[in-house]
């Protein structure tokens, strides 16, 4: 059996490599095509490229490992059965169950390995590749203007050009408004045509002008309002050469500290603390609200209040209710108190609306922080945990449907992968969004997906066909002669004809 057992985990080996890497580079792929439009035109040390990508590459291991599990053990148990093998290791009495538990074993370390990867790793990994991509964000993008905008990207200048010939890197029409000396729009240069390029160290960015025109107001001092002329200056020139400090187009690294208290980037104690300050914050606010709401704007102040109460011996206060008819006491007033008293009823019960409106939007933001921290900590055991779930749907369908190779097997895979990341997705919506409470909303998948893998293993136990059409069309021809009680032709072999 040992010989088995290691030719079941040799066999298994392989294919989860190969998809691990695959799955893997996808969801880089997907990663680059997102944040495509941050990282472009940033002019980005492929070493500083290289880091980001590792570590969001990282970020991907827990969540490309169950799709790889349910892949390779499709595609192993698939290649036992096409080549008859997994059919000899049945003939000598050797069940599935057995043929089955070695990649378990196997399955289940790679689960308690994700597990640890995730709660050490991943909180690491994910603060250092979210810093990073923030400070490429942050970085002063490349010279790039587009004819007919007008381009901020320089502190204190504005530029704008009316066409560019890229052959000759020409601008022409051009209009540059300086606001570096913090007064408005008192410096305007016109240029008919023009180039740009930027200095070899990138510090600075050479401007030649041809010509143009230079407009500057004057700025008159100690001038009454009344008297003053407002003169300018204007200067034409055939060539003029500017040249503008740029500051910011590089990649200022930030420190880690930025997102230290980011759910997603916590370890499970960690959020086991946040949890429990959460908790206890969001408890004593409502105490806090609720105490104030009862004794300012449910009921009078006490100053108010005519006192109901009697002190005993020892300071103790004991109220008395009293049975108070407001409409008698209310058709005791004059028609002015009537109005008075109307009014400041309104006035309060406006009051205790704007009150309770505020307190419980409040109190809700609150309440779905802590199911973001909550989620995130059910999120550490539901990935590992989907690792044995796609086992159990990967090996049985492999060994039902006999087809190996990654052809049928990675459509299948990406079939059911879809399913549950659809279903993960939304039930950890909901319990964020306070719908489903959290253990429903992220154990959703794994309540829906581990009883198929059951039946499926169960239906490859005992060879069932369920992946033969002949099956389904008898039993939709059983329905049909049941519903219109006509029974299907027989031939001479006594074979249905389905007439």
């Amino acid at each position: 059996m040992k010989k088995i057992d290691l030719f079941m985990v040799r066999s298994f080996i392989g294919p989860l490599i190969l998809t691990f890497f695959i799955v893997l580079i996808i969801f880089i792929l997907q990663f680059l095509w997102m944040y495509v439009d941050d990282l472009a035109g940033k002019g980005l040390d492929p070493k500083v490229l290289g880091e980001l990508l590792f570590q969001f590459s990282l970020t991907f291991v827990p969540l490309s490992l169950p799709l790889a599990i349910l892949l390779a053990s499709l595609m192993t148990f698939g290649n036992l059965g096409e080549f008859l093998e997994l059919t000899a290791l049945k003939s000598s009495g050797i069940p599935l169950q057995r043929i089955m538990m070695p990649i378990f074993i196997f399955a289940s370390l790679i689960a308690i390995g994700s597990f640890l990867f995730a709660d050490y790793v991943l909180p690491i990994s994910t603060r250092k590749a979210r810093t990073l991509l923030t400070d490429i964000r942050r970085m002063r993008p490349e010279l790039d203007i587009q004819a007919g905008t007008f381009y901020n990207g320089i502190d204190g200048i504005s530029i704008k050009i009316t066409d560019k010939e890229p052959e000759t890197n020409r601008l022409n029409g051009i209009y540059i408004y300086d606001h570096r000396e913090g007064i408005g729009n008192t410096a305007v240069i016109h240029a008919e045509y023009g180039y740009m390029k930027v200095t070899d160290d990138e510090s600075g960015l050479i401007l030649t002008l041809f010509n143009g025109y230079a407009y500057k107001d004057i700025e008159e001092k100690n001038v009454p309002q009344e008297k003053r002329t407002y003169p300018f200056r204007r200067d034409r020139f055939a060539e003029q050469t500017m040249v503008i400090e740029l500051e910011g187009f590089g990649l200022n690294r930030s420190g880690m500290d930025i997102y230290r208290s980011n759910y997603a980037m916590l370890n499970t104690s960690d959020l086991t603390f946040f949890i429990d300050s959460l908790s206890t914050r969001f408890n004593s606010r409502t105490e806090v609200y609720f105490t104030e709401f009862s004794q300012m704007r449910l009921f009078t102040p006490a100053q108010y209040r005519n006192p109901g109460f009697q002190k005993e011996a020892d300071s103790t206060v004991v109220w008395k209710y009293h049975k108070f008819n407001a409409r008698e006491a209310f058709d005791t007033l004059s028609y002015m108190d009537k109005n008075t008293a109307i009014s400041r009823a309104l006035s309060f019960a406006r009051e205790g609306t704007s009150f309770m409106t505020e307190k419980s939007e409040a109190l809700v933001a609150e309440a779905k922080n802590l199911r973001k921290y909550e989620a995130e900590r059910y999120k550490r055991f539901t990935l590992p945990l989907a690792c044995l779930v796609f086992f159990f749907i990967g090996a049985p369908l492999g060994a039902i449907i006999r087809k190996g190779g990654l052809g049928t097997p990675a459509v299948i895979s990406v079939l059911f992968f879809v399913f549950y990341y659809v279903i993960s997705l939304s039930g950890e919506k909901f319990a964020k969004e306070m719908i489903l409470s959290v253990p429903l909303g992220m154990l959703a998948s794994t309540i829906i997906l581990f009883p198929l893998g059951i039946f499926l293993t169960y239906k490859a136990t005992t060879d069932a066909a369920i992946m033969n059409a002949e099956t389904y069309i008898l039993f939709f021809r059983k329905i049909g002669t049941f519903l219109t009680g006509i029974k299907p032709e027989k031939d001479d072999e006594g074979t249905d004809t389905g007439t």
